[in-house]
Parts: structure tokens; sequence; C-alpha cells
């Protein structure tokens, strides 16, 4: 591809994050202006922006499956920073994030401005932030995390970690597993993962560097947390994302069903 295309492809996006500093410029104006703004506006305008910088990325989207209509925690897999903005353009929704995304330039400004919610790894906040992302969840603002806690090439899951579920179980609403998948000629796509110590400008220019990939976003089948343990609803979530993502579970990974109790 022409370097010329992509610098091209480049400078879209560039635009578009323009676009979202403009916005979060308005955000941060009103609130020295002291004019409130609801977190639903917050997370329309969020939408927005996420829907037009993931029509400039290199992807076709095909998304399965049906949007909530009740507010809910999402839980998905994790291969690179373009789920963000893919899996943001779907609905209105608040990311929860870790801490270090908050100092980021640019992009930590913006994420603070859309809402999001960040955590401190180690620090001892998790009761803190469970009782933050319950808040934002009893007030019908859906949100969205990780639970793999970092990201992965996308030939593989982690270990889905249960500890802010219980967030879930206090709001009493219902977990949405996402399974997102990079695709390119029909096989996994080996550029679109940001891992290891990779930096977003050599990212970027290796993605725009080629042709078009394709994405898959299934929503699979939402699952009850009530009478639930964060670690089971924990283990059923990654259960869900691995089957669409990987097919039928190997039975050694599986286990024996236990009476649900309370967390």
């Amino acid at each position: 591809m022409s370097r010329l295309r992509v610098y091209a492809r480049i400078a879209r996006v560039l635009v578009v994050v323009t676009l979202g500093l403009s916005m979060a410029g308005v955000f941060g104006l009103f609130e020295r202006l002291g004019i409130a703004h609801s977190m639903a506006r917050r997370q329309r305008w969020s939408r927005f922006f996420m829907a037009r910088l993931a029509n400039a990325l290199p992807f076709r989207v095909t998304v399965h499956g049906e949007l909530p209509q009740q507010p809910m925690l999402w839980v998905s897999n994790h291969v690179s920073w373009t789920d963000i903005p893919l899996l943001g353009m779907l609905t209105p929704l608040s990311f929860l994030s870790k801490a270090e995304v908050r100092t980021w330039p640019v992009a930590g400004w913006l994420a603070a401005k859309a809402g999001s919610l960040f955590i401190r790894r180690g620090s001892g906040d998790s009761q803190l932030i469970r009782k933050q992302m319950a808040r934002h969840l009893q007030q019908a603002h859906p949100l969205l995390m990780f639970p793999e806690g970092t990201t992965t090439d996308g030939r593989s899951l982690r270990t889905f970690h249960g500890r802010l579920l219980s967030a879930a179980i206090d709001s009493q609403v219902k977990l949405q597993p996402v399974a997102i998948r990079y695709l390119r000629g029909g096989e996994l796509d080996s550029l679109a993962p940001f891992i290891g110590d990779d930096d977003l400008l050599s990212h970027l220019m290796r993605l725009f560097g080629d042709e078009r990939g394709d994405v898959e976003i299934h929503l699979l089948k939402p699952i009850a947390c009530e009478g639930r343990e964060r670690a089971a609803l924990a283990f059923d979530a990654q259960q869900a994302v691995q089957k669409a993502l990987f097919g039928a579970i190997p039975e050694q990974q599986q286990r024996p069903m236990r009476p649900a109790i309370a967390a």
C-alpha cells in the first residue's frame, strides 16, 4: 500500500481525535461554569465519537447477537486498543480502565471526560471501585470491563478475574459477555493485537499499511447474577467467550455444576 494512503488514513484518525478533543473541551468548559452534564449525555456523546473513530479504522465490522435493552455489566476479551472504539460504538456505555490510561496524553483526558472509571492495580482500592461501579449500574448506566486485565494476541484467553463482578451482584444487573475476534485473510489477525512493548505510532503504521481486516463482535447470551458467586460468574463468562471464539470447550476445562450461593 502506498505511503500516501497510509498517511491519509492516519490523517482521518487525527481529524476524529480533534473532534473528540473539541467535545471534551466543551464538557470541561461547562464544568468550570458549574453546568452539570449527566452521565447519560456523556455516554451518548462518547458513542458518537467512538462510532466515528471506528469508521476511521481499517476494519470491516460484523456484529452477531442483539444489543441488551437494559443496563448491564459488559465483560469482553481484550486484544487491542481498537477494542474500545469498536465496542464503544455499539451503544452508550462507560469503560473501566487501568489508572495509567488517565495520565496518557489526549486519550486519558478523553476517557475521563467520557465518564470512564479508573482502577489502580494492587492499590487496595477495589472496594471503592466496586461501589462506584455498582452506583454506576444502579443509575442505569451500562459499563464495560476487560476481566483478563490485559491484552492478548487473540489466540487464547487469560483467566477472567471475578473480583469486580460483585458490582453486578450488588446492583442486581446481568452480565453481558462479549467476544471480539480480528481476522485477516480468513486467519487470525497478527496486526491488530496491541501487546508487549508495542508503541501506538508503530502499531498505527503497521495497521494502516495493510489492507482492511475483519472484526467479528459476538454479543452473547446475558448471564443472570442474582444469588451467584463472583468466581462462578467469571468462569461462566469466560466459558461463553471461549466457546464463541474457539468452539467446543475441552471436557477437562469444564467443571461440575455446584449449587449457587450468595456472594
